[in-house]
């Protein structure tokens, strides 16, 4: 079966990627400026939609800055005159994308498809071309934090590994397409490489796993939390080396829980369906940019840049690896902070924190003053470091009134709640707000996306 393989488009990007690993920041900054101004350049003449945003602004890459965000509504709006080849036909995409039976499969024998969630409105349906599948495959293999050790020198290739993904495995969504291209890549491995449905009973899901007995499971890390309680209670069993968490924000109590329940290290990395290899974790456990392969702009509520080391609202994401389909000042919509501090691994590629993507904030009634905002990280640190649980969804029902869904049921259930509304009436009433109700629903799965990610905290007012 086929897939989109560009040999010495790869051996290009896997050059400069190693090249520039080690580089210094000054190198890294020239190499995103020049291909920056190549991008807007392909944009202006060949995406109608950008040379009218353009129009009047710079040749250089200092339009960059004049430009105004872009949002995905807009863009699969104006789909047509988005993409910089008018073969590609959202109508098309979308009769490709409605049948599961091609995932994986090229499509107009040239370009690899992948579709997003829709968790923050419209979906979006992104097209990789070989250039870009290149500079992805060269990211991941390169910059991911290399195994080390005699595992390593006895299998240089990881023929003797069995990769699990678990994750949502019925649509074409970038990390169940990346799978099938892998398994289609190294046909030889292609019996040690398989997906497993997240939405399928836990009983079911980890009887499979059982079966296959993977040495790498590759998920979310809600995902990978509740897979760490089944090895913790002695129903799941297999002999994982390592655990790949992307996707979602992952928690430092969440990761210790998942790497002692496993045995096994946990390596998390940042992507999107708008650029897949965003970020990757050094050896110090800090999560670096690709700053030679992107732009990511954080900023406030009013599109303006915030100062590193703050949270921002979103983050702009300028692709530019991508010339399909030219994604430039793109409000991705994760909160981010970006670190001033040197990372001793070495690296001049600038590093981040990822806060959440889709979770809600929470305003509840204050003390003293209007409200009181509860990020969502905070919440879930709470719910993870003081009250000892890692799988469960809170809903706002007011100004004053939490509900928290867990899956346990019976008398644990209600010792795990009275847990969770012990450290949450804490917290709040240590961040100002009114004395708050917490109610609960017992035996309810955290409710997922179509993508398979976990909403944790939501506001669904009553």
């Amino acid at each position: 079966m086929t897939t989109v393989l560009d040999p010495v488009r790869l051996a290009q990007a896997s050059s400069s990627v190693l090249a520039l690993g080690q580089g210094s920041a000054a190198q890294l900054q020239a190499v995103q400026q020049e291909r920056l101004s190549a991008l807007l350049a392909h944009a202006r003449a060949g995406s109608r939609l950008y040379r009218e945003r353009l129009q009047g602004l710079p040749d250089d890459a200092s339009a960059l800055l004049a430009l105004a965000p872009v949002h995905r509504d807009e863009l699969m709006h104006r789909f047509a005159d988005w993409v910089t080849d008018p073969e590609i036909s959202l109508s098309a995409l979308k009769a490709f994308t409605a049948d599961p039976s091609r995932i994986g499969d090229p499509f107009l024998g040239r370009y690899l498809v992948w579709e997003s969630s829709g968790t923050s409105g419209e979906p979006g349906i992104f097209v990789q071309d070989a250039a870009s599948l290149a500079v992805y495959d060269a990211l991941e293999t390169f910059r991911r934090r290399p195994e080390t050790g005699w595992r390593r020198l006895l299998d240089p290739m990881g023929l003797g590994e069995r990769l699990a993904f678990v994750g949502a495995t019925n649509g074409h969504f970038a990390s169940q397409v990346t799978i099938e291209r892998l398994a289609r890549l190294q046909p030889w491995r292609a019996s040690s490489i398989r997906s497993f449905s997240i939405l399928q009973p836990m009983d079911k899901l980890v009887e499979a796993l059982n079966t296959f007995a993977p040495t790498i499971i590759a998920s979310y890390p809600t995902a990978a939390l509740v897979l760490a309680e089944q090895a913790q209670c002695g129903a799941l069993g297999v002999p994982l080396r390592e655990i790949w968490t992307g996707g979602e924000t992952l928690g430092q109590g969440a990761r210790q829980r998942i790497e002692q329940a496993f045995g096994a290290e946990l390596r998390n990395s940042y992507g999107a369906s708008e650029f897949l290899a965003m970020g990757w974790e050094c050896a110090e456990g800090r999560l670096h940019l690709n700053t030679d392969w992107l732009l990511l702009e954080p900023v406030d509520e009013q599109g303006r840049a915030v100062p590193p080391g703050q949270v921002s609202h979103s983050v702009l994401l300028t692709n530019l690896a991508n010339h399909v389909q030219p994604l430039i000042r793109y409000a991705l919509g994760d909160r981010v902070s970006v670190q001033t501090a040197p990372c001793a691994c070495g690296s001049s590629l600038p590093t981040i924190e990822v806060v959440g993507r889709h979770d809600d904030i929470l305003r509840l009634r204050a003390r003293s003053g209007p409200v009181v905002a509860l990020l969502p990280l905070a919440l879930s640190t709470v719910m993870e470091e003081e009250a000892g649980v890692f799988d469960f969804q809170i809903v706002q029902r007011n100004d004053h009134t939490l509900l928290v869904r867990l899956p346990e049921q019976g008398a644990a259930g209600r010792a795990t709640l009275a847990r969770c509304r012990r450290a949450l009436q804490a917290f709040t009433r240590e961040q100002g707000a009114v004395p708050i109700t917490v109610v609960g629903e017992l035996g309810q799965a955290v409710p997922r996306g179509r993508s398979g990610k976990a909403c944790r905290v939501e506001v669904r007012r009553s």
